[in-house]
Formats: C-alpha cells, sequence, structure tokens
C-alpha cells in the first residue's frame, strides 16, 4: 500500500518506518504538528527529523502551514479534551492530504509511543478515515518502542521530554520540581 506517515519526531519515526517498510508498504511522511511549543522546541525537532527522514530516504511533506492559534483556539477552555482534540486536529489533516495524494491509507508514529492514549488515537484514526474516505492504517508499534529508543540513542538524536504541548511540558516540569527540595 501507498501509506502517508504522520509524523511527530524523529525518534517516534524509527520503529513504524522500519516496520512498514518491511511490510513492504510505499511511504511517504507528512510532518505537521502545531501542538509542539514553544517554537524552539519544534523547530529542534522537526530538524531532528529531517535529517533522519533524508538518511532514511523518506520523501515528507513538510506543513508549513501556522496553525499555533488554530490548535490553541481548539483546546481553549477544553485543557481536559486537549489530547482528544489535538489528535484529531493532526489526524484531520494527515486524512486530508492522503486523500489529496491518492494515498491508500494513512497512519501515524504517534501510536508508538506507551506514553499516547492508544485507544483514542485508533478510535479517532478509525472515524476520520471514514469520514474522509481514505482508511486509517492501525498497527500498534508500541511493541517496538525500546527499539526505537535504542536506535535514537546510537543516532544521537534529540529525544524530547514531553509530548510537545504546552500543558504536558509544564506537567513535566512541575513534576520535577515537586522532587526536589526548596532552595535556602
Amino acid at each position: 500500500m501507498k501509506i502517508l506517515l504522520h509524523v511527530c519526531c524523529g525518534p517516534c519515526s524509527i520503529y513504524p518506518l522500519d516496520a512498514l517498510e518491511k511490510q513492504g508498504h510505499e511511504l511517504r511522511g507528512y510532518f505537521y504538528n502545531p501542538n509542539i511549543h514553544p517554537f524552539t522546541e519544534y523547530w529542534r525537532r522537526r530538524e531532528t527529523f529531517q535529517a533522519y527522514a533524508e538518511k532514511m530516504g523518506l520523501p515528507v511533506i513538510w506543513d508549513e502551514t501556522d496553525q499555533m492559534e488554530d490548535y490553541f483556539r481548539n483546546v481553549a477552555f477544553r485543557e481536559g479534551e486537549r489530547c482528544r482534540l489535538c489528535y484529531s486536529m493532526r489526524l484531520q489533516k494527515a486524512a486530508q492530504i492522503a486523500k489529496k495524494g491518492k494515498f491508500d491509507a494513512f497512519t501515524t508514529t504517534l501510536l508508538v509511543s506507551p506514553f499516547q492514549r492508544h485507544d483514542l488515537i485508533k478510535e479517532l484514526g478509525t472515524a476520520i478515515g471514514a469520514q474522509v474516505g481514505v482508511p486509517f492504517y492501525y498497527e500498534d508499534f508500541r511493541v517496538g518502542f525500546k527499539e526505537g529508543v535504542a536506535k535514537s540513542k546510537e543516532e544521537q538524536m534529540y529525544r524530547q521530554q514531553y509530548c510537545g504541548c504546552i500543558f504536558s511540558e509544564r506537567e513535566r516540569y512541575a513534576a520535577c520540581a515537586k522532587q526536589k527540595p526548596p532552595a535556602r
């Protein structure tokens, strides 16, 4: 199949890219992540994935539109539903690009992380695929998470410490701050 692979970052692309290529699929990457903040984090992840994609010979569609405002409009006052809204926003765009590019299916590297809401991604991807008219290719890539982490370290790739949204960044650093003794 000709599959559009939505990519959140370089390290998360390693295992899905390898697994899908071994299955004989023709792949094209799609980088669209308006949730990643701050802007310097976005560029660091983009550059890391770009270098890996070039090394692997993966053609990539780069969504250069600035969708930051749309992301914040979607999640404002609905922070408790931010993951659903964020996944939906990215999968919707991926499905639209897949339809326009006449892909047989689309999927996402979000399915590799044990920290993402896997069942929700599958549910949304399937529904969006049916709505747009391009099937969502589901595969549980979590089986290759550790392998991807090890390879990303070998490749000396930048590895982020939070999903990308400003809310998860705050949660990460708030948890770290709770573990440290107060300054005197």
